[in-house]
């Protein structure tokens, strides 16, 4: 590879190297103005509901992740992460609940409740009627993952660009020691 092609290819990486660093930053802001945004909606709505109404005491008991992070390998070796919705069920829990023969007559017992199928929002923990600054605190904070996982997928991009940029360096060192 001559001593052109190297700086060429050096040059475009540069390049590409910069706008992801911008665009890192742009999401970073982004970022930032979603979480304040939310935890301003959130202390809103603990005004409006009261100030023990909005807090850890209504948590569920039993809590089950709404979003999760996948990650994947594309071609050239890059990590690449995004949200996805959680799966309303495994695909272990498909199937019977009970076994194929059942007692008909004898000892009454309670039913157990079934597990619900779909994931409950986690909004319901704090009343039916909630007040819309709780579900914009919501959305900021969603939108906020979102943005997250984005940013280490750029940051993954970069690092990679820094190690290559590194590689083509010492290439054109390498090259030009070679010519003189």
């Amino acid at each position: 590879m001559a001593a052109a092609e190297v700086r060429t290819e050096l040059d475009s990486l540069l390049l590409r190297l910069l706008a992801d660093l911008e665009e890192l930053e742009a999401k970073r802001a982004a970022l930032n103005a979603r979480v304040e945004e939310g935890w301003l909606s959130l202390s809103k709505a603990r005004y409006a509901m009261g100030a023990k109404s909005v807090g850890p005491l209504q948590y569920a008991s039993h809590m089950e992740p709404q979003v999760c992070v996948c990650t994947s390998e594309e071609p050239d070796g890059l990590q690449k992460f995004r949200v996805v919705r959680a799966a309303a069920q495994a695909p272990e829990d498909v199937g019977p609940h009970e076994s194929a023969l059942r007692r008909r007559k004898g000892l009454t017992r309670t039913p157990e409740p079934e597990p619900s199928s779909a994931p409950r929002d986690p909004l319901n923990w704090f009343g039916i009627l909630v007040p819309h600054s709780l579900r914009q605190a919501q959305a900021s904070f969603r939108e906020g993952l979102q943005l997250a996982a984005d940013m280490a997928s750029l940051q993954s991009h970069i690092s990679w660009g820094r190690s290559r940029l590194r590689e083509l360096q010492g290439k054109v060192k390498q090259l030009e020691l070679g010519a003189a």
